[in-house]
């Protein structure tokens, strides 16, 4: 399959589980799941999960990514900036508008990776590139105010969660791509995750909300954490 078209699919697939996720969470929160709750399960579950198939289908890239200090570091500074605060950002970007509105806030994150390359090269972006950003930031605008010049008409802070979660989604695409190239996704998103999973609970104290398993709550646990995360994460 043309390279081209074999990510052109992988994008649309990444976009449609992530909007699964979204709508997911939107639910959970709606039912009275604590935000923090959600956010450390999402971590621990995909981590454990993630982290065991690095270990079946990764077992070399695993062993030597675990045993270099230098590697867990890096790994561990994407996991707390561009896996916690991304899912935490865009959960609360979703708690203070709504799934689609922060899915697409968080999709202004291609536009700052574009910013940062080009800043990288030292070139300035071309026609369509150019195009895109004005497209992008003109698309934040009628979003947030709905084409109108005298106040948002979405929540500061519902805005504020969403970029912040395009800010964060920009440093998970840009930090792990080496790390990635060199020990697999499995291997790098995994440990992240369960580090994550780690540190989260014991910041947020999540363990001391109630966790109700009704049969449409694990439906919508299983959309944000095996759809819409170890899928669409991996």
């Amino acid at each position: 399959m043309d390279k081209n078209i074999k990510g052109t699919i992988m994008v649309l697939v990444a976009g449609i589980t992530w909007g699964i996720s979204g709508i997911s969470g939107q639910y959970l929160m709606a039912n009275g799941m604590n935000i923090n709750l959600l956010s450390s399960l999402r971590l621990i579950v995909s981590g454990l999960l993630l982290t065991v198939m690095a270990m079946v289908y990764q077992p070399q890239h695993f062993s030597l990514a675990i045993r270099q200090k230098r590697v867990l570091a890096k790994i561990a500074v994407f996991a707390l900036i561009g896996l916690l605060m991304n899912q935490y950002a865009y959960l609360m970007a979703i708690q203070y508008t709504n799934a689609g509105t922060a899915t697409v806030l968080q999709y202004v994150a291609p536009i700052l990776i574009l910013a940062y390359v080009s800043a990288k090269k030292r070139q300035l972006p071309d026609l369509s590139e150019s195009v895109a950003i004005l497209l992008a930031i003109l698309g934040t605008f009628i979003i947030a105010t709905h084409g109108r010049f005298d106040g948002l008409a979405i929540t500061p802070k519902g805005l504020f969660w969403g970029l912040f979660s395009a800010v964060t989604y920009s440093f998970y695409i840009v930090l792990p791509a080496k790390l990635i190239r060199e020990f697999g996704s499995f291997t790098v998103v995994g440990l992240g995750m369960l580090m994550g999973g780690v540190v989260f609970p014991i910041l947020t104290r999540s363990w001391q909300y109630p966790l109700v398993l009704t049969p449409d709550n694990l439906l919508a646990l299983f959309g944000i954490i095996i759809v819409g995360t170890v899928f669409a994460y991996t």
